[in-house]
């Protein structure tokens, strides 16, 4: 038995920010009953809410947020005739399901890729029978985390594929998409998503004798299977097991059920506790993939109990008659599987809610031995809330507990006599559904009066808090989102201002270690991250303008290569883009002429149309070489007081400002060479002193230039450069706050254009105006604001706006990686589309 009431001394978990919701005179949000919640690996979290009016009439909400921007919340009438019983997300995070009390099941997707505007037009119906239980089908991409090769320095041995087989395939084994679902009368509903937009629907009955299921959760094998347990609501009837096998016969689908060992809660088994936990009030699989451990929780009125178990393969013992006529030899020994009890703890509290973790770390029975041990990694961890309003963390094998988090301003004492604490006018504020973020340090809960609330989780749980060891936790998590492509909100929430430089320095360090080919895969992620970090801290904030600006000319330099040609088609040589970045980087000499020369010039001729509308990227790259170059002695002979420009850029921006004559380039002047004795980045070690010759000459580059203005950075009103205090927020749901400010946040003010200026298309570089009449939309995690629709129609604008159709700079990294095929975000958490009661481009101008 494990005592969750004694808490192991190190255990971390804070309060970050509180969410409710506004009074309003005519209507009420009130919670539904049940309450679904579901968390993506974008960090957007849906959860469901009832709308009641004077009339008492409901309907039936569901909210979606980032968590970025918890008050900016999207509100959609699902049009559920029943109360919501479930919500997932897909590994994507780009669509979400949820399903009622009368059958149905609804599929919502991003319209236009906006985080804040949703359409459902395809689902399933199961009429008239409740869903208990709803899951996306595998599509057999498992990644698995090494914890033990942290140290390693290839990615490849810290994260590796797992063999798993999809659900279902496709002609040429790509994966089938759809949904599963149970119902409460033991029937199972499978459809199926089929490239044309067709939905294939079947049902089936789980065994041949039907009983009512008021409890389920669905897994998968690794060979394509799925997994389903069942629970009847009685701690006194078996939970039941069954194996679902899906097909696709003669263009109709197919489902093949069989029945698998079950099993008999532990505390019904003991006599004097068989009649104490009448009810079983959670079932879960540990995790989505892991079908053979799972989670049960038994509750009376007042108290619970938790247990673990796993299924086992175990030799069948054979008779001595049978051996001696034929002898078992080796690996033909019969077996069976049986359920065994892991672990369990003592009388608890009673439950409210679970949430299990998403990290996928593999344990194995054998790693009891050390569950007791301090060591503790996230992921390894669960969620437990309970009607006296506190949250466990405890080990999701031994249920040792890891951290305790009180809703109240102290906690009490555990061995505090009942008569001495305070009596409560009502029913204490608990937790009713909860979720875990996708690596584990950070927790969503909503609790009986509607308030959401975002608690941190310690990477060092069960430790004191030490800098390296959570350093070393925070940096695989990183590399983590870098390799699957996950979104990393919730890990900056532990990154404190001393941190960012070791992060950075080390995050870096990593990434040089890896090949060349995924370094290239990487290489834009890992800028996006770097960005991230950097804004939490005042003495990395100016580097901010550094990344952001490199992967801006990072992407016009792959759009301005991608419209050049090679003069013959089938030339074996390399494009004319990489010749030409290969000759900038050898050739140092002063006249733009005497590189052309080394070049086939017939393949830098572009139709003038294509030129002119590219216009105002041309003009920024320019604008910028123009302004790099004139801040260059500042840079060099004082302390960098605005952005510091790294020299990298310099020669980025020039390559990129060569790419097509007859745009507006860097005038031919010897100040506005490629410096080749600069250092090629500001992470890759100490930058070398640029010769005098070349300062001396910017310093009289704005004697003769008219030196332009840039914008440095978009105006972002996030939170999470506001939590580093750990001091929690309390936010209201559509009403914007004013948050306060730290020594980071105010430098990145002062890097953004000033409120009341006109505003920019910062993707298009085109000016809006003070009041834009242009729908446009807006980057949740850096600022950055463009246009919905575009103004120009040519080919060469197109191309250039495919590439923010789904992502930002931010985040233009965050999708599927080629080399690991994680399969994960499809496309970033990035926009949402500006309406006129809240306009992100300037917070100070909102009233």
């Amino acid at each position: 038995m494990c005592d969750l009431r004694r808490p192991a001394a190190g255990g971390m978990m804070d309060l970050a920010y509180v969410c409710e919701w506004e009074k309003w005179s005519k209507s009420t949000h009130c919670p539904s009953v049940p309450l679904a919640c579901a968390w993506s690996c974008r960090n957007l979290i849906a959860f469901t809410m009832d709308l009641r009016s004077d009339d008492q009439d409901l309907t039936r909400m569901i909210h979606i947020l980032d968590t970025e921007h918890p008050w900016d919340l999207h509100s959609i009438p699902s049009e559920h005739r029943e109360a919501i019983t479930c919500l997932e997300w897909d590994q994507s995070g780009s669509r979400l399901l949820s399903a009622d009390a009368d059958g149905q099941i609804k599929c919502w997707s991003m319209a236009d890729h906006l985080a804040n505007s949703w359409e459902s037009s395809v689902g399933s119906l199961v009429e008239g029978d409740p869903i208990v239980a709803l899951s996306w089908l595998h599509n057999g991409v498992k990644l698995a985390l090494h914890v033990e090769k942290s140290g390693a320095s290839s990615f490849g041995e810290k994260f590796s594929r797992v063999k798993f087989s999809p659900s279902l395939t496709l002609f040429g084994g790509k994966p089938m998409e759809g949904w599963i679902a149970v119902t409460v009368s033991g029937l199972v509903t499978v459809s199926l998503l089929k490239p044309s937009g067709q939905v294939l629907t079947s049902t089936e009955s789980l065994c041949r004798l039907r009983g009512r299921v008021a409890l389920a959760d669905i897994a998968f094998t690794g060979g394509g299977n799925i997994v389903v347990a069942t629970a009847d609501g009685s701690s006194a009837s078996p939970v039941q097991f069954y194996k679902v096998c899906v097909s696709v016969v003669s263009e109709k689908c197919r489902i093949d059920t069989e029945i698998l060992p079950s099993l008999f809660m532990r505390c019904t088994t003991d006599l004097n506790r068989k009649d104490k936990f009448p009810a079983i009030t959670h079932l879960k699989f540990l995790a989505r993939d892991m079908s053979e451990q799972v989670l049960l929780c038994a509750s009376s009125q007042t108290s619970s109990i938790v247990e673990c178990w796993s299924l086992r393969k175990e030799g069948l013992p054979v008779n001595n008659i049978f051996q001696q006529i034929s002898p078992v030899v080796g690996d033909k020994q019969p077996t069976i599987l049986k359920w065994r009890i892991l672990s369990a703890t003592n009388d608890l509290d009673r439950v409210s809610a679970v949430a299990l973790p998403k990290l996928p770390i593999s344990l194995t029975n054998t790693d009891l031995k050390v569950a007791s041990d301090t060591q503790f990694y996230p992921g390894l961890g669960l969620a437990l809330a309970f009607h006296d309003g506190s949250v466990h963390i405890v080990h999701r094998l031994s249920l040792q507990t890891m951290a305790v988090f009180y809703s109240s301003a102290a906690p009490r004492p555990v061995d505090e006599p009942a008569m001495k604490r305070p009596r409560t006018a009502g029913p204490a504020v608990h937790l009713k559904a909860m979720q875990l973020s996708w690596t584990s340090l950070a927790l969503v809960g909503i609790d009986n009066q509607g308030k959401l609330s975002v608690l941190r989780l310690s990477p060092s749980m069960g430790h004191p808090l030490e800098v390296g060891l959570a350093l070393r936790h925070l940096l695989f998590l990183l590399e983590y989102c870098m390799v699957t492509g996950y979104d990393w909100w919730d890990i900056l929430l532990h990154v404190q201002p001393s941190m960012v430089q070791s992060l950075v320095e080390k995050l870096h360090e990593e990434y040089t270690r890896q090949t060349a080919a995924l370094q290239q895969v990487l290489s834009t992620r890992i800028l996006a991250m770097k960005a991230s970090l950097c804004k939490l801290s005042p003495c990395t904030v100016t580097r901010v303008c550094d990344y952001h600006t490199k992967l801006f000319l990072i992407a016009i330099s792959s759009t301005l290569k991608s419209l050049l040609r090679p003069h013959f088609l089938n030339t074996p040589d390399k494009s004319p883009g990489d010749r030409l970045t290969e000759i900038c980087t050898k050739i140092t000499d002063v006249d733009i002429d005497k590189v052309m020369i080394n070049l086939k010039t017939e393949e830098f001729v572009l139709d003038m149309n294509t030129l002119q509308a590219l216009q105002q990227l041309l003009q920024w790259v320019g604008d910028f070489v123009l302004y790099l170059l004139a801040s260059l002695p500042n840079q060099v002979r004082h302390a960098h007081l605005g952005p510091s420009w790294g020299p990298d850029l310099v020669l980025l921006s020039w390559r990129g400002s060569q790419h097509v004559p007859g745009g507006r380039a860097v005038p031919q002047s010897g100040a506005l060479r490629p410096p080749p004795s600069l250092s090629t980045g500001r992470d890759e070690g100490p930058a070398s002193e640029p010769d005098e010759a070349l300062v001396d000459e910017c310093c009289l580059l704005p004697s003769q230039l008219l030196i332009p203005s840039l914008d440095w950075l978009p105006a972002s009103d996030g939170l999470v450069s506001r939590l580093q205090p750990k001091q929690p927020l309390r936010l209201q749901f559509g009403r914007a706050p004013t948050l306060p400010g730290s020594a980071a946040t105010l430098q990145l003010d002062g890097l953004a254009r000033a409120p009341g200026q006109p505003k920019i298309d910062h993707l298009r570089r085109l000016h809006l105006g003070a009041c834009p009449t242009e729908e446009c939309k807006a980057c949740t995690r850096c600022g950055c604001v463009t246009m919905l629709k575009s103004p120009n129609r040519t080919t060469a604008v197109k191309q250039w706006e495919q590439r923010w159709i789904k992502n930002c700079l931010a985040v233009e990294g965050r999708g599927p990686d080629a080399c690991m095929t994680s399969r994960a975000s499809e496309e970033a958490p990035a926009f949402v589309q500006l309406g006129p009661s809240l306009d992100r481009l300037h917070p100070e101008d909102r009233p």
